[in-house]
């Protein structure tokens, strides 16, 4: 199924409305993150980001403004490699994606995934990620906060083909990662161990 952002680039996704459905079922207050970053410790472009994002929060606002579920709990329970790019042990979560913000341009306010984390029956805010398909990056590597973006890498199954490559930047605003704010996994993050959606991928990741 290809969903197609405003600006023309297609960006194939297997979402369905009925696992957004499911996915945000999970939930129906609003669900906090705590973060144990100092705010001190941001850039003022990286707090005013994360001022702005707070609303997500709550995930049906996210869905109210084109946020997707791709349903799965993307999990690296033991670490994976994929060509250059290291993921340290620890879990992503659930991927929230706004194929309108795909595009050959990054804004702070407007990153293309949203990150949760079940806890109990809430979705719970950790991160957001700003996204960029090769197609669309020219032939050179994106930068946001004064971060270059990794990759090019593949599209991680099972939430996108492997043959969309792009780049990529987790920024890690409501909850604390042991390895960096910028780190793609955070050990902090759980998955539901043998869960339906907990999809735990391998030591080469392709």
């Amino acid at each position: 199924m290809l969903f197609s952002s405003t600006k023309g680039y297609h960006v194939p996704f297997p979402l369905l409305a009925s696992a957004t459905l499911l996915a945000v079922s999970l939930t129906t207050s609003h669900a906090q993150g705590t973060s144990t970053t100092p705010p001190a410790a941001m850039s003022a472009e990286l707090q005013a980001a994360k001022t702005a994002l707070a609303k997500y929060s709550d995930p049906l606002a996210a869905v109210r403004d084109g946020y997707f579920s791709t349903l799965a709990c993307i999990d690296f329970p033991k670490g994976a490699t994929d060509g250059p790019i290291a993921y340290p042990p620890g879990a992503m979560g659930i991927h929230f994606l706004n194929p309108g913000n795909v595009g050959p341009a990054l804004d702070p306010a407007k990153p293309q995934v949203l990150l949760y984390e079940q806890v109990g029956d809430k979705l719970v805010l950790t991160a957001a990620e700003w996204f960029m398909p090769v197609q669309a990056a020219g032939g050179t590597a994106p930068a946001i906060f004064g971060q270059t973006l990794a990759g090019p890498m593949d599209g991680h199954e099972p939430i996108m083909p492997p043959t969309l490559r792009h780049y990529d930047l987790h920024v890690w605003f409501w909850k604390n990662n042991p390895r960096g704010m910028f780190t793609s996994t955070n050990s902090a993050v759980k998955c539901p161990p043998g869960g339906t959606y907990t999809v735990a991928i391998g030591e080469h990741h392709h």
